[in-house]
């Protein structure tokens, strides 16, 4: 294709689309994203778009389909969850003050592990992005979820440890080095199994000192700072998700604020073959959550508590003390019927504090965003009195750690209306008496009609023209028109603007100052409104570390209640914990096939091993 012929916008497009060959380009002209060529013919099959033709300087019309702008989330989520990456392009200026052609730019970059958009997202499970490193000492495995920012990363000796990793965290997509893909590794059956794609970076991601810069800049910190000095394979693969992420949302990515080494053996080891057949989280043959042991242990009240719950089933505790923390919680939160179910009604209007803080870092978060998080805070202490009375560590610890954040809350409900739009540039987002100059536009907003008959009454009594009138012109503006019977009586501060057969139009200073004030008062007032909600959103964002915090006490009490209510309702013992290599069960009854059976027909059996 000579793309000299090209018209000018097309050899632009064509352009931006080598930058980013492995994504469907959403092109923003006006109104609408367009998508031309093979990336138009791929979106018009999956989302049943009519695929038509666009001039573009050539014999022949360049394939295109399109979608409004206003409903791309829902087509990104649509075609990310059918496996594909979609880059946006978006105007980066006025059309109505560009020279030429408008300046576009990607501003993001979508992918399976990378997505934010509710939409797309399941709210009780974490949508990770593995990170995997490989060279002859072995792999270094990274998994963050870039919605949450929660980042986890080890290191494992061979393929069966990663694939153990892989089944652990079930992630959406995983980028690696060159050498990974040549290991020997089944990729195809990684993508078949776990229904994720596989994208191979460049090997300049992983060069050493790049890759410790990355991290060490990233969260302000040494290595030995964020645990990963001395561990090479788990930098590099840390250091090549950080990048990838950047890479892709070309923002800010401040709620990923601290990462994790952990090692496998903190937990007990549950390979890809028993997962997937003790069917803890999902049933072997429909993938469904019923069946399994997570859908009767899932009381849980918050998306936080619902996704910490499932990472309890899929990494057990092997450590004897955090066992026995876990159990003394459940327990006196069973013996505490009244107050358990009053901190379990609280949880049921918490939001996901998590992802709402994904959202306000990534400056996506809306202003009914803002109220969800302010409504969360609302809740934070009732919760903490209920807890006050509670005496296992582990529950002590929950109240400890949960900051209530009370001056958040008090700021946002000083500065969003109670029922605010969906959208942060169209208006109605601030209380009045929030902000001086706010409130003066609103005013002028509301009461520019009453504001321009007081003018003329005024100016009646001044002049003693008692025909004066206050007019609008959509050509002049606001002006006073006397007729040419009383021009005598025009005050010499009347500026001309205008004269007619019969009559006069003229100006004053105040005058003009109100119309400025009355025809501004609507577009400055949306613009300052605007700047008002970001500065809370900013204000917000610096509080990252107290929100997650906070969230992640607020998912484990959610989960410990929800044990709690399970082993209430199905009168469950408290096993005793032995390290003698002994299992002793009396009576035991099988959570969930005792669940699926009807009528109370489930019978209990002994188990004995020595």
């Amino acid at each position: 294709m000579a793309e000299k012929k090209l018209s000018p916008m097309m050899t632009e497009y064509l352009e931006t689309k080598k930058q980013y060959p492995d994504c469907l380009l959403f092109y923003r002209i006006g109104d609408f994203y367009e998508m031309f060529y093979e990336d138009a013919k791929t979106a018009s099959s999956v989302l049943d778009l009519v695929l038509t033709g666009k001039d573009c300087g050539q014999a022949e019309r360049a394939p295109m389909c399109g979608i409004p702008f206003h409903a791309a989330d829902s087509y990104v989520t649509r075609l990310v969850n059918a496996g594909y990456k979609v880059a946006i392009a978006e105007q980066l200026e006025d059309p109505k003050l560009a020279k030429g052609l408008v300046k576009r730019g990607v501003i993001r970059v979508v992918t399976p592990g990378t997505q934010t958009a509710e939409q797309g997202l399941d709210e009780t499970r974490n949508n990770f992005l593995m990170s995997i490193f490989y060279d002859a000492s072995g792999f270094g495995v990274s998994s963050v979820d870039v919605s949450t920012g929660e980042f986890l990363t080890t290191t494992c000796a061979g393929v069966k440890e990663v694939l153990d990793e892989l089944s652990r965290f079930q992630p959406a997509e995983i980028v690696c080095n060159q050498a990974f893909m040549i290991s020997g590794v089944d990729t195809d059956y990684m993508k078949d199994r776990f229904n994720l794609i596989i994208t191979e970076l460049e090997d300049s991601v992983y060069k050493d000192e790049a890759a410790t810069k990355l991290l060490e800049e990233h969260f302000h910190a040494t290595l030995q700072g964020i645990g990963l000095q001395d561990r090479d394979l788990a930098r590099l693969s840390a250091a090549a998700a950080l990048s990838y992420i950047y890479d892709t949302q070309k923002n800010t990515v401040a709620h990923i604020s601290n990462i994790r080494y952990y090692a496998s053996s903190q937990y007990m080891i549950i390979d890809n073959a028993t997962q997937r057949n003790l069917e803890l989280t999902e049933t072997m043959r429909e993938k469904k959550k019923r069946g399994t042991l997570l859908w009767v242990l899932d009381k849980t009240r918050t998306a936080m508590g619902a996704r910490m719950l499932r990472r309890f089933i899929e990494q057990p505790l092997i450590n004897r003390a955090q066992i026995l923390a876990r159990q003394d919680a459940i327990e006196e939160l069973c013996s505490h019927y009244i107050d358990r179910e009053e901190m379990s009604e609280y949880l049921n209007t918490v939001y996901d504090f998590e992802r709402l803080l994904g959202k306000i870092c990534y400056k996506t978060a809306n202003p009914r965003d803002l109220l969800a998080f302010k409504q969360s805070l609302h809740m934070l202490p009732d919760i903490r009195q209920e807890l006050r009375q509670f005496k296992a560590p582990l529950l002590q610890e929950v109240y400890e750690g949960m900051d209530e954040m009370q001056e958040l809350y008090q700021m946002i409900d000083r500065a969003i209306v109670e029922d605010p739009p969906v959208s942060s540039r169209d208006g109605g987002i601030i209380r009045k008496g929030y902000h001086e100059e706010a409130d003066r536009y609103m005013e002028s907003k509301l009461n520019g009609k009453q504001w321009l008959a007081d003018l003329e009454q005024r100016e009646r009594e001044r002049t003693g023209i008692k025909t004066l009138k206050v007019k609008f012109n959509r050509i002049f503006g606001y002006c006073i028109e006397v007729t040419n019977t009383f021009k005598d009586l025009v005050p010499s501060d009347y500026i001309r603007k205008q004269t007619l057969t019969g009559s006069e139009r003229y100006t004053t200073d105040e005058l003009e100052k109100l119309q400025n004030e009355i025809l501004g008062a609507e577009e400055k007032l949306h613009q300052l409104e605007y700047e008002l909600f970001c500065d809370v959103r900013d204000t917000i964002a610096e509080n990252v570390q107290r929100i997650q915090k906070t969230s992640h006490y607020v998912a484990l009490l959610d989960c410990l209640i929800s044990l709690s209510k399970v082993a209430t309702s199905s009168n469950y013992c408290r096993p005793e914990i032995n390290e003698e290599g002994r299992i002793d069960i009396k009576d035991g009854r099988h959570p969930v096939i005792e669940k699926l059976i009807q009528d109370g027909m489930f019978v209990t059996n002994d188990t004995y091993l020595d």
